[in-house]
């Protein structure tokens, strides 16, 4: 018990939680352990509603925008170390759209679209310790979660939403739920 309430310092600490902001009596805890350490800690709450992330919101600066919205700048910069030259060439992201600057006005933001959708699993908070990140642990500990959540019923993953995420968060729903269109809630629709 005193392992998991250190993870749980450590998850409120790294992810902005205030001290005793994170767990309440209807959260569930999740944690992954190999070796007989923690590396991975996952929190569920019970949830009645969340809504849709409309596409396009989450991308940071435009930086998804297609190759063919990419051009060349020519440059006359060279830099020259003794006999080998390198040219600079920068490349510039543009598309002109209206829609497009409409959804990369606020690169942090997120924006939701406005009518609720049911679900019943909200993932609080998912942490996994640095060095083991980006091995699908954060995947399983929400597959464990969906298979439990509810006695006897496995949960879709569309029946589960993300708290409002980090940037860490984003790209990992948006790899979890195989689209850019995943579920978020806030504290309310809970």
């Amino acid at each position: 018990i005193f392992q998991v309430q250190e993870v749980i310092k450590v998850v409120q600490k790294e992810l902005g939680f205030g001290e005793g902001q994170l767990l309440h009596k209807l959260c569930k805890v999740y944690l992954f352990i190999s070796s007989q350490r923690i590396v991975g800690c996952l929190v569920a709450e019970p949830i009645k509603t969340a809504h849709k992330v409309i596409p396009g919101s989450t991308e940071e600066n435009g930086t998804d925008l297609p190759v063919d919205k990419i051009e060349p700048v020519k440059t006359n910069h060279t830099l020259e170390f003794g006999k080998i030259s390198f040219k600079r060439e920068v490349l510039k992201r543009h598309d002109h759209s209206d829609k497009n600057k409409e959804e990369y006005r606020d690169p942090g933001a997120i924006i939701c679209e406005k009518e609720d959708v049911p679900a019943h699993c909200g993932f609080r908070a998912i942490w996994v310790v640095p060095s083991r990140r980006r091995k699908r642990i954060g995947s399983q500990l929400m597959d464990a979660a969906r298979k439990s959540f509810l006695e006897g019923e496995t949960l879709c993953i569309s029946q589960c939403a993300f708290s409002p995420p980090t940037s860490s968060g984003k790209a990992l729903a948006r790899s979890y739920c195989k689209t850019s269109a995943f579920l978020v809630y806030k504290e309310q629709d809970a």
